[in-house]
């Protein structure tokens, strides 16, 4: 089995940087403007998942390896606590659920907080001259073990709960049962398969999987009836998902508490802690740190409750459940796995790279036309903090320079300023498809503010119209709607190049929506000497799309259609829509000058085009691509220079259509 836990699906991957921005370990190269997860150098904490809206990062599933465990009957599911916060509405019912589903037993994998907090206990009583790291965290460890080598001493010789208990588990009721942990960490897949520890869990699910699994297996939850955990029953180790909630297994006093541990959580705090550690500006005896805010925030908890909401849930768990703990057989439990192994070693995985010299950051920035302090606009826009971080990344194979935008505004303004290099113009204009992705953020940000400038305008106006009749207010206050409106429409046509618009879909006919289309261009007299002709045949060709959408697709191709032909001594285009039970195929046929080959693969390349500024802006046929991707469709042509071109446009089913033998043309000659 493969390890590579996080993964990028080029498809989806739209080039905002947004991972880049968030990845605490500079795990992410871009390589051909994709954003691709390097393996060795990624620490599995999933903050990349969470921030992309584009679903492009994907976790590696571990579905089928629970299904083959499941079917050994020996399957024990170990759930932690945060379940509560996963489930809201019937975490008391989940037990029963996995029951069902066909785990022999299901146990609280909070017992194996509980099981590690004498030891804990010992290293807050011990003397050292280092601050001790906790290492319940994953992702903390290994964001220790391959870029803070120097603090892998100062990790806690312990291991997580999660081990913890899978070690009580195989001692207590057999070496041979199979263990599946659950809960919301993704770094957990890791652990489980790290060396020092690994043959304790078989496989890790979270808890997104888990709901996968039971919408495969038609269980509802809600249906059935609440159920306890399998013994053994933890106490407070039920409290390790919040932040501190580890300390709060141990017997520690609160002066200790106060003056030699510091708990942190949250990427921004955990880094700057860990540096400040080896920096040695940290006198505390320990640190518990989480790379999340808590495990209740990590990235697979799957939930639409708040960070408070998530605590309460958790909290409403532990104190329904930890009076109902018979003490007597909890301690008695403890005390059969006092000779339990609960410790292990850490080892190093160095994955810092070294630091390039002075000059080759200098070269690298000159290369995107910096050349001093000045120019470094420190923008963000590639996902780097500062142009002199950007610079550095390139330099260590993390980052390519076309990531500027900057760069590639003044790249393609001197690319136009210099028409007589339409090579070059060209070659930057593919790498201009970045800029829609950019673009697509920021207008989400803009529209916010535009619909609320519309909104109290129009307020406004309607206000000063019952008290005043003064053209000259009137006048200024539509210029602001006009002009907030041009900007709205400017945002929605950012949208749809980068491909983020939403479909609405609705059942349509095809056949009306290429009537109604062709009509106009064969009344419009700049389409006099053109023949227009739409074949299809009888009957109706349904399916569910976007129209408005659909027409824009058309419109582009004919007019790009007509423009081909406009040189040309016979000027005929040919539509053809052909329909079946599993897609319809709309060819567009035009006798234009063709295309010649060495474009074919900038077609639909976004701001490529021929054609003189001020005629086309090149992304017409980018958005159409677009458009017919959402729809799940594909759009393709073939072109012969000086004999024209055909465009031909796949989409789906979901469509019914009663063909009939003979064909009917509609045509026009203008």
């Amino acid at each position: 089995m493969s390890y590579a836990i996080v993964s990028t699906i080029t498809d989806r991957c739209k080039r905002c940087y947004s991972c880049i921005r968030e990845c605490p370990a500079a795990a992410i190269r871009v390589v051909d403007a994709q954003a691709q997860v390097i393996e060795e150098r990624c620490i599995v904490c999933g903050h990349c998942v969470k921030v992309c809206s584009q679903d492009a990062k994907q976790i590696l599933s571990e579905i089928d390896l629970t299904y083959s465990l499941l079917n050994t009957g020996k399957a024990v599911a170990i759930v932690a606590p945060s379940f509560a916060a996963s489930f809201p509405d019937n975490y008391r019912k989940v037990p029963a659920a996995l029951r069902k589903l066909g785990f022999t037993q299901v146990i609280e994998t909070a017992f194996g907080a509980d099981l590690i907090a004498n030891h804990y206990m010992d290293i807050l009583k011990s003397e050292t001259d280092k601050t001790i790291i906790s290492s319940a965290c994953p992702a903390v460890v290994s964001f220790i073990q391959k870029y803070y080598v120097e603090l892998v001493p100062n990790l806690a010789k312990v291991v997580s709960p999660m081990i913890a208990l899978g070690r009580y588990l195989k001692q207590e009721l057999s070496d041979d049962i199979k263990i599946v942990f659950i809960g919301p960490c993704v770094a957990k897949k890791h652990e489980a398969v790290d060396k020092e520890v690994s043959g304790v869990i078989d496989a890790v699910l979270t808890f997104q999987e888990l709901k996968e699994m039971f919408r495969e297996n038609n269980i509802d939850v809600n249906s059935l009836d609440e159920s306890e955990f399998n013994p053994p029953h933890a106490m407070m180790g039920k409290a390790y998902p919040l932040a501190g909630g580890l300390l709060k297994t141990t017997d520690i006093s609160d002066d200790i508490l106060e003056k030699d541990i510091i708990v942190v959580e949250g990427k921004k705090k955990v880094l700057e802690i860990i540096q400040e550690i080896a920096n040695n500006n940290i006198n505390a005896k320990f640190t518990d740190i989480l790379f999340c805010e808590g495990c209740i925030s990590g990235p697979a908890i799957d939930t639409t409750l708040n960070y408070y909401s998530r605590r309460e849930k958790v909290i409403d768990f532990i104190s329904e459940k930890i009076n109902n703990v018979d003490k007597r057989v909890w301690k008695s439990n403890l005390y059969n796995a006092r000779k339990l192994d609960l410790l292990r070693n850490f080892k190093v995985d160095n994955q810092r790279r070294p630091m390039p010299s002075e000059n080759k950051i200098r070269e690298i920035l000159a290369q995107t036309k910096k050349y001093s302090a000045k120019d470094e606009l420190n923008c963000g826009a590639c996902g780097y903090e500062t142009c002199r971080e950007y610079a550095i990344a390139i330099a260590k194979g993390l980052a390519e320079k076309e990531m500027c935008l900057p760069y590639l505004i003044d790249e393609l303004k001197n690319a136009y300023e210099n028409l007589s290099n339409t090579q070059e113009q060209l070659r930057i204009a593919e790498k201009l498809a970045s800029i829609g992705q950019l673009a697509a953020g920021v207008a989400h940000e803009i529209n916010n503010p535009l619909g609320t400038i519309l909104l109290y305008t129009s307020m406004i106006k309607k206000e000063l119209e019952k008290y005043y009749n003064d053209d000259r207010y009137k006048a200024d206050l539509e210029l602001i709607i006009e002009e907030a409106n041009r900007g709205k429409n400017i945002v929605s046509n950012l949208l749809n190049f980068a491909r983020q618009g939403k479909l609405n879909l609705k059942e349509i006919d095809l056949k009306i929506v290429l009537t109604d289309i062709v009509k106009p261009f064969t009344v419009n007299p700049a389409y006099k000497d053109f023949n227009f002709i739409l074949n299809h045949k009888n009957g109706e060709c349904i399916l569910a799309a976007d129209e408005d959408q659909l027409k824009q697709v058309f419109i582009n191709i004919i007019k790009n259609a007509c423009d081909a032909m406009m040189e040309s001594e016979k000027k005929v285009l040919t539509i053809n829509l052909n329909c079946n039970d599993n897609e319809a195929v709309i060819e567009f046929i035009d006798t234009g000058k063709g295309i010649p080959k060495e474009n074919h693969s900038k077609i639909f390349t976004p701001f490529f085009t021929t054609k003189s500024i001020g005629k086309g802006t090149g992304l017409g046929l980018a958005i159409s691509y677009g458009i017919v991707k959402m729809h799940k469709g594909n759009i393709r042509f073939v072109s012969e220079e000086g004999k024209g071109t055909t465009f031909i446009v796949k989409l789906p089913g979901k469509h019914s259509f009663k063909p009939k033998e003979n064909f009917e043309g509609v045509q026009s000659n203008g």
